[in-house]
């Protein structure tokens, strides 16, 4: 069991997917768009889904087309959807009986912009994932801006988060929801160098 909601992003192997899993986390995601570096085919994310339970799976997506965003989500079964174009959240929550999530890159957003951001469209989504495509450091300024802006929107922490010091920092003293980390490639198939992951989710354990 873990200190806090923790979720998944860029999924592409059943190494990653089971053992994130057995540690308890919350939500795996997994990206279906061709032209990700992340990308997963239907098959190979039907076979992961058939080995794992009692976490939810989402799909992740930066398609801007509602059309070929729903004709793709077709053939991929899922509890939630991640997308990054707040246009489409009303469009979305009106075809569809999942929650949303909206990826937020904070590299584009002043502290004031995002709370303008969340607050538009917060009674649309179920979390605001907020990372950083720059790898922006959890500066003291940071910080401080999550913990107003936690305090009246449900935030995924998805940057700034290297190491335990940085976890007990922005998560149990700003408020958030909960983290959001990212999957990593096999070396080879059933192989894997979990790394950072290992470490952070293996902090985050509860004795009981």
């Amino acid at each position: 069991m873990l200190k806090t909601f923790v979720k998944i992003s860029n999924v592409t192997n059943l190494s990653d997917a089971r053992y994130c899993a057995g540690m308890g986390v919350d939500m795996l995601g997994f990206s279906i768009d061709e032209n990700s570096d992340h990308y997963i085919v239907p098959k190979k994310y039907a076979e992961i889904r058939a080995w794992i339970a009692g976490v939810r799976l989402v799909v992740e997506s930066a398609e801007k087309n509602p059309g070929k965003l729903l004709s793709t989500l077709a053939e991929y079964e899922c509890d939630a959807l991640q997308i990054e174009d707040p246009d489409l959240l009303l469009y979305l929550k009106s075809e569809l009986d999942k929650p949303l999530l909206l990826r937020v890159d904070v590299d584009h957003y002043e502290a004031d912009e995002l709370d303008a951001l969340m607050s538009r469209y917060a009674g649309e989504v179920e979390f605001f994932l907020l990372e950083s495509n720059q790898n922006a450091p959890l500066t003291d300024e940071w910080q401080n801006y999550l913990r107003v802006l936690s305090g009246e929107y449900p935030i995924l922490l998805g940057f700034g988060l290297e190491n335990e010091d940085a976890l007990e920092s922005s998560i149990f003293s700003s408020g958030l929801k909960g983290i959001a980390l990212r999957g990593s490639e096999e070396i080879r198939p059933g192989y894997k160098d979990f790394g950072s992951l290992m470490d952070i989710l293996e902090s985050l354990e509860t004795d009981s």
